[in-house]
């Protein structure tokens, strides 16, 4: 079964302007294939030697079943220059007031916090992060915190080609873009907006920055784009991306039903008809994610099973929203306010007390797919993923 002409188009398209870039830093090309039982016993290896090495862990970040939280998502804004179906209602939410927003002082004061108890990655999130005025700004403070390895950011690709090489130069090391189609229209009908083409700039703009891989986070749904994912698959020939397909999760006013995720097994089964040979990539300590290639293909595809294989188990993660709350859980209802009690006055002692409080309430797994879509829950702008 052959790809449809739009994705190949696109791909030429890529192709081109990855090529025609005389600037920026060069693309390392991965090799394409180690044998997957080699690359395992490697990385075996590797976590044996950070195990035996490790530094004693923060006992506030670490729960009562022992997983150790070192990756912390924060959610810059609650706004956003799209309107994402899965993500907001179609009527909109309510924002929080400006005032009850954390300002960047606040924000960087918690990063602070958590990176010296031992967080080594922050990813920043929203809404939409990049169209917070300092985002450039929060990203180069933060890239000054001693210990802290990565700093990513998941967008939209609206604004993505204009501000990324000023991130890049502020310390920006990893790039999530957001695309459910290839298909213009469609796009517009998913977000319901327009933006499409931005959306493809901004990933040509990382590739040729020398990100790699640039991750494109594609939400499937079932009647909308599980059409679409050997076409996302086949960008990944000659593009070093890691499209992540990731099944439709239950949120406030998303109007998510079972009838419309596809899981994992399914879109797999659609993968392997077309391309048998397809491997299974070792999964690093923590990750969220089911990693294949196509044998001699640039990039990698992923599955984010949150609903129909959870990875609770070795959950790495915490979130902090943007006005102010620590969530332990994204499918969880309990939050506690670290605004509150920094504005409270509270030492850096009783700031950690609160954390390590909440972390060690942090359940084993989360309820359910049927149990989570009756929970009330934020829509996912206001968690910020």
């Amino acid at each position: 079964m052959a790809a449809r002409p739009m994705s190949r188009m696109l791909r030429r398209v890529l192709r081109s302007s990855v090529r025609s870039c005389s600037s920026g830093a060069p693309v390392t090309q991965p090799r394409p294939g180690e044998p997957s039982q080699s690359a395992a016993e490697e990385l075996s290896r590797r976590r044996q030697f950070l195990r035996e090495h490790a530094a004693p862990f923060s006992a506030f970040l670490t729960d009562s079943f022992g997983r150790h939280h070192s990756y912390l998502r924060i959610s810059l804004t609650e706004k956003c220059n799209l309107r994402c179906q899965y993500c907001m209602p179609e009527e909109g939410v309510p924002l929080t007031p400006k005032a009850d927003l954390l300002t960047t002082e606040e924000i960087l004061t918690l990063a602070r916090l958590f990176v010296k108890e031992g967080v080594d990655k922050i990813r920043l999130t929203g809404g939409e992060p990049l169209i917070r005025p300092d985002v450039v700004d929060i990203v180069a403070q933060l890239h000054r915190l001693e210990g802290l390895r990565t700093i990513g950011v998941t967008t939209n690709g609206i604004n993505l080609a204009r501000l990324l090489p000023q991130l890049q130069k502020a310390g920006l090391s990893a790039i999530n873009i957001s695309l459910d189609t290839l298909v213009p229209a469609k796009f517009e009908f998913i977000v319901r907006r327009k933006g499409f083409h931005k959306v493809m700039e901004g990933i040509h703009k990382a590739i040729e920055l020398g990100y790699s891989p640039v991750k494109v986070n594609c939400v499937v749904m079932r009647g909308l784009n599980e059409d679409e994912l050997l076409d996302f698959v086949a960008l990944t020939e000659g593009l070093p991306l890691d499209v992540r397909f990731i099944e439709y999760m239950p949120f406030d006013g998303n109007k998510w039903n079972v009838k419309k995720m596809v899981s994992y097994k399914e879109m797999l089964d659609t993968l392997r008809q077309q391309w048998p040979e397809l491997e299974k990539l070792p999964e690093e300590e923590s990750s969220t994610a089911k990693t294949f290639r196509v044998p001699g293909f640039r990039g990698q595809l992923s599955f984010i099973t949150s609903m129909s294989e959870h990875f609770c188990g070795t959950c790495n993660r915490l979130r902090i929203t943007a006005d102010g709350n620590l969530k332990v859980c994204l499918f969880g209802n309990s939050e506690v306010s670290l605004r509150d009690h920094l504005r409270a006055g509270a030492s850096e002692e009783e700031l950690l007390g609160i954390i390590g409080a909440a972390v060690g309430r942090k359940k084993r797994q989360h309820a359910g797919m049927f149990s989570i879509s009756q929970m009330k829950n934020r829509p996912m702008i206001l968690i910020g993923g």
